[in-house]
């Protein structure tokens, strides 16, 4: 099984999960290439972020979606449809955790793999 970050991002969040504030999110395009299929997800983690230094994820308030599931390998023109519906995809699942992004101030420049 062969896991990559298409698309790995983060920025200003809100949400309270088992209790804690967070205001980081972290927002992932995933791709999952094993035994002649790939599997795209996209994913949304609220972490604390409780200064500019701190990054550390925590994993309890993650979700994810399948986006793609299907016989075949990672498509360039897959993924670059994927990316133009992942904010949308993004904010329904940081709303499912009760939570919102702020995709207009991002804390890092967004990663691609």
């Amino acid at each position: 099984m062969k896991v990559i970050n298409v698309y790995d991002q983060y920025f200003p969040g809100q949400c309270v999960y088992n209790g804690v504030e967070r205001q980081g999110a972290q927002v992932m395009l995933i791709a999952t290439s094993e035994e002649g299929t790939i599997r795209y997800e996209a994913a949304v983690n609220f972490f604390p972020h409780r200064d500019e230094e701190d990054y550390g994820v925590s994993g309890d308030a993650y979700l994810a979606k399948e986006l793609y599931y299907a016989k075949g390998r990672r498509s360039k023109k897959r993924e670059t449809a994927l990316l133009e519906d992942l904010r949308k995809e993004a904010d329904a699942l940081a709303a499912q955790l009760g939570g919102s992004i702020d995709w207009a101030h991002p804390l890092r420049d967004a990663r691609y793999g």
